[in-house]
């Protein structure tokens, strides 16, 4: 029974923890994107392209990068 309520806890955990990576990322992400409006007319599409990468992306890329 113990076994079962650490396991339930750590699985919480981990939960909680992904969920608020996400969270720091997206927000991380809208704040470059309000930064992209004060770039010129010239730079905004290039600079929106960079922020439009999704949180699952960004891991992905991110553990190939540890693997190198």
């Amino acid at each position: 029974m113990k076994s079962i309520k650490i396991c339930l806890l750590m699985f919480i955990v981990i939960t909680i923890g992904a969920c608020t990576n996400k969270a720091i990322y997206d927000n991380f992400q809208l704040n470059n994107r309000n930064e992209c409006t004060k770039q010129p007319h010239s730079e905004y599409d290039a600079c929106m392209e960079r922020t439009n990468m999704s949180y699952e992306e960004y891991e992905r890329k991110r553990k190939e990068d540890l693997v190198k």
